[in-house]
Parts: C-alpha cells; structure tokens; sequence
C-alpha cells in the first residue's frame, strides 16, 4: 500500500489517494445508508465547488457524488423491490414535486441547450431523491429529527465564524461582505438565504424545545453566531425574509382564522394595487444607495433608481418576461437563462453590472426564473408547492399533540417561508446547501403530516 502511495505521488494523479476513503463510502451506502445521509448533512455547509479543468463540470465535493450514487441506489432499490412508502409519494407535496421533474425533463428534451438543462435536471433529481424521498424515512425516529438539525447547525456555525474572522480583516466593510465566506459559499446572497432559513430553528432549540441547560446553551450560542451571520452578510433580502416569515409564524402562533388572513391578504395586495402610482414615484425618488452603514443599506432595500443591484435584478426580470413572450409553453430549457438572456436586454435597461457574458448568474427569482425556462406551467408548479407546503405545515401544527412537535413543525415552516420569501429576488435551489434544507424541512412537514398529527 506504501509502494502504491509513491507510484500515486511520483505520477502526481492525486485524486487517486481518495480511492479508499471512496470504497469506504461506497460500503457505507450499501450497509449502512443512513451513516452516509448524517454524513452528507454535516459535510453540506463545508462543501467546496470543484471546476474539471478538461471535463468542464463542475459539482461541489463531497457531496454531489455521494448524492448522485445514492439517487442510484434508491431507483435501484425500486425497480428490484417496487415499493416505497406509499403515504409519502401520494402526498400532494409529493405529487407536485413528481410533476415539476416530469415538466423538466419534457423541457430539458425541448430546450435550447439540451445538455445544460439536462444537467439541471439531473442536478434536481438527486437533491429531491435524497432530501426529500430518503430523508422522509430518516425521520420516523423522533431522535434523527433532532440530529437532522444539528448536524446542519454546528458547521454552519463553524463557517459563520470563519467568514467574521476574514470579514474582520477587511473591517467589516459591505464591499468586502460579497466575497468573505468563500470558498463555502460563492457570495453573500446565498450565505444570507441558508442563514436565515435556519435562524428558526435556533430560536425554537434555545426558547422552545424542552430540554437541558447545555442544550440551551449550545443553541443559544449558535443562534448569536447565525444573527451575527446574517447582520454582516449585509444581505437585504434576507433581513426582509426573516421579517415577513416572523410575521407569519406569529399570525400562525395566534391561530388566525383562515378568512381573516385572506381577508388581509386581499387587503394588502388591495392597497398596494391603489396606490401603486404613488408607491412606484417613492421608489423611485428614493437614492440611498447600499452602504457600510446597516440603515443605509436598509433603505436602498427600496430604491430602483441608483442602486445597481437592485436595477440590475430588474433588467433580468425584464429580460426574463420577453423570454416568456418567445416561448411561453416550454421556455428556454431548466438552467439556460443566464446564457441566453443577453439579447433580450434592452440597453436602457442595463446597469453598470449588466454582462452579455452569461457569468454573471441567474434571473434572480425561483418564481420568473421558471417561466422563461419552463413556461407558464413551471411557474405554475412553484406556485402549487409553495401552497401545499405552507398549507401542510399550518394544519400539522395545529393537529400534532407533542408541543416539542409542534416547535418543530412551526420552525420548519419559518425556514421554509424566509426561502420562498427569498425566492422572489434570488434562486439557490440549485445548490446542495439550500436545497438540503428546503426539501429537508418540506420532507419533515410531510412526514408529521402523515404519521404525527392526531
């Protein structure tokens, strides 16, 4: 073994020292699967992405090959023993999550670059096969449900640590803010959405769960380092995420009856419908720009006039819109918006940040960025699961018994509602550090909706 060791390093083909550690995990998905799925939890916030320089692909280590070789394993499983758990994929949740892959791969097949899309799509397979199916079943003992998320919150603390630490060194200043949790995180859109999915669930374990004290402690030093987290991330759309799902667990909490939310609802969308005229000329009078100043960098959250991040997500939308208006069946194909949306811009419209170059990321939106790649029923999908999640999460809250349970649920279904708030200006499902909790949470509701509630 020595002797093979040198002839690895005099041939310098390094990745292959990783070979037994990949026997060893590979013997770990066949004879104890659920070691690899609390392994794949805790490894998630310290992923790394990893670009082949020949191959040109790139997947994020250690995870995205774990999960992919476990999505095989699962449809093996299926074609050999042709059952699974039955409650689980009649659910409507699960029924729509079905219904978005089959709309993707009828899109990838229709698309403008098949094989970017098929790589999103394969991408989506694997994170909905692992989070959601698998970790539906890790769940039916009660202590995994704990460990679900603990494994989860004690790296991503690490990494929060170590973005202030470099952070400091720049004096904590917003430019720097973009860049300081790489390589963890490519920037600070998609750091802010995971922090503040689970700043929830560390209120719940410090406040809420019973349990003991060093528990508590624990949480509660975890909870500062996340606030800590998301306050120097200076990541706007996640402060307003945090808020409005704050809002709706509190309007959760207080039992409000369905016809007075929809009664609000109305009347919210009512008001801004009214006066919207006026609401567009305080935008636009509006120019305080993003700042190192916190309550500068609040207020420009509303200008659409100067700030160059909030334009530039509008230039996209736009662009995204017109994409629509060419293909509005099928769209452009999952994952081809950032290489094809060049020409759809109009330079008016475009910023100072603006690229033709289709490296500057996505349509910033997990609600247009489907309709110009799926058409209007990819839209449509999101917006079913978005429904039927909040929908399942607020009548297991109500019906489970266990007020531990209970936390849990309106916790999760916090977490949740900051992403989907999220989603309206940025999309991360793509990634293996949001997608985990998104489909992880969407699973846990799911399966206390089935087994738990009374």
């Amino acid at each position: 073994m020595a002797l093979l060791n040198v002839l690895i390093i005099i041939s310098e083909v390094y990745w292959m020292l990783l070979l037994p550690f990949a026997f060893l995990i590979l013997a770990l998905v066949f004879l104890a699967l659920d070691k690899v799925l609390y392994f794949i939890i805790f490894s998630t916030p310290l992923s790394i992405f990893y670009l082949h320089p020949d191959l040109h692909v790139g997947f994020t280590l250690p995870t995205e090959p774990l999960l992919f070789g476990i999505m095989l394993l699962f449809f093996a499983k299926l074609i050999y023993k042709g059952n699974f758990d039955l409650k689980i994929v009649k659910h409507p949740i699960s029924l729509v999550l079905i219904a978005s892959l089959f709309w993707m791969l009828v899109t990838t097949i229709t698309s403008e670059m098949p094989l970017v899309s098929f790589k999103n799509f394969l991408a989506r397979l694997w994170f909905i096969t692992v989070f959601f199916y698998f970790m539906s079943q890790l769940f039916k003992d009660p202590k995994r449900v704990y460990l679900f998320f603990w494994l989860y919150l004690i790296p991503l603390s690490a990494v929060v640590i170590y973005t202030i630490a470099v952070h400091a060194q720049w004096g904590f200043t917003k430019d720097a803010s973009v860049w300081v949790m790489f390589p963890f995180f490519k920037e600070h859109t998609s750091y802010g959405a995971v922090l503040a999915m689970y700043i929830p669930i560390a209120i719940a374990f410090t406040f809420f769960i019973k349990w003991n004290l060093n528990k508590k402690f624990l949480a509660g030093t975890i909870l500062t380092i996340l606030l800590l987290g998301v306050i120097l991330s200076y990541t706007r759309a996640a402060w307003v995420s945090l808020v409005a799902a704050g809002l709706a667990g509190l309007m959760i909490w207080m039992r409000l009856r369905r016809e007075i939310f929809y009664l609000m609802v109305i009347a919210f969308f009512g008001v801004l419908f009214y006066f919207r005229g006026d609401i567009q000329k305080k935008f636009e009078k509006n120019d305080t720009t993003s700042s190192d100043n916190l309550t500068e960098h609040v207020e420009s959250i509303s200008n659409i006039s100067t700030d160059a991040s909030n334009m530039e997500r509008i230039n996209r939308w736009k662009s995204a819109f017109r994409m629509f208006e060419q293909r509005p069946v099928f769209g452009y194909g999952p994952g081809t918006y950032m290489f094809v949306y060049a020409p759809f811009q109009k330079p008016y419209e475009k910023t100072i940040i603006s690229t033709n170059a289709g490296d500057m990321g996505n349509a910033h939106s997990e609600y247009i960025g489907p309709l110009a790649e799926q058409g209007v029923l990819g839209l449509l999908l999101v917006l079913l699961l978005v429904f039927y999640t909040v929908l399942t999460g607020i009548k297991t809250y109500h019906k489970l018994s266990d007020p531990n349970e209970r936390v849990l649920i309106l916790a999760s279904l916090m977490g949740i509602m900051t992403y989907w708030t999220h989603g309206f200006l940025n999309n991360f499902l793509d990634m293996d550090k949001a997608s985990l909790p998104v489909w992880g949470f969407t699973a846990l509701i799911v399966y206390f909706d089935q087994y738990r509630k009374k």
